[in-house]
């Protein structure tokens, strides 16, 4: 068995393009794969040091976060990501504002960490910083989690014997993490 792995940043149709196999995000699966979930539930939230809080306040609600500077994410197709929140049914996206536009999840929680302002990045990429207390939280109960990532394949097409045995694998050892 021989692996190409490709990552992109846009959405990629995995049979016009020659691949056996993709991931992406749950929602963003065509309903026409068959579509495997591991790594459980996800969520981004937003976060902070607790010096920058400190001094320019805590946001208490999604639009507060115009009034602070903020860690923008440029998309790899160019586009600044709009904040998505929601809390009871009540969707906001936020268009924030900032002196920083980065694209890399590990070189925004950096400049969150040193205070630059307020980052949205996933919580699992942000998990260490938060336990040993570099960043603090902001706006938790507006980050709701959502179904993580799946590997898809097409349903209508031979699977590849690779392909199957390491979605057995996937199966057996991905949900007990």
């Amino acid at each position: 068995m021989a692996l190409d792995l490709v990552t992109e940043g846009r959405l990629v149709d995995i049979v016009a393009e020659g691949f056996d196999a993709g991931i992406r995000l749950a929602e963003s699966v065509p309903r026409d794969m068959v579509a495997v979930a591991f790594g459980g539930t996800s969520r981004f939230i937003s976060v902070a040091a607790p010096a920058y809080l400190k001094k320019h306040g805590v946001p208490r609600a999604p639009l507060d976060l115009l009034q602070h500077s903020c860690i923008r994410y440029r998309m790899r197709n160019g586009r600044i990501y709009h904040w998505e929140f929601e809390r009871r049914g009540n969707a906001v996206d936020v268009d924030v504002r900032g002196q920083l536009t980065l694209d890399e999840d590990r070189l925004m929680i950096d400049a969150a960490v040193e205070g630059v302002g307020i980052a949205y990045v996933p919580e699992r990429a942000a998990s260490e910083a938060i336990a040993s207390r570099k960043l603090s939280v902001v706006l938790d109960d507006w980050c709701p989690r959502f179904p993580g990532l799946c590997l898809y394949y097409p349903g209508h097409r031979q699977v590849p014997a690779g392909l199957r045995a390491f979605v057995d694998v996937l199966k057996e050892v991905v949900p007990r993490r």
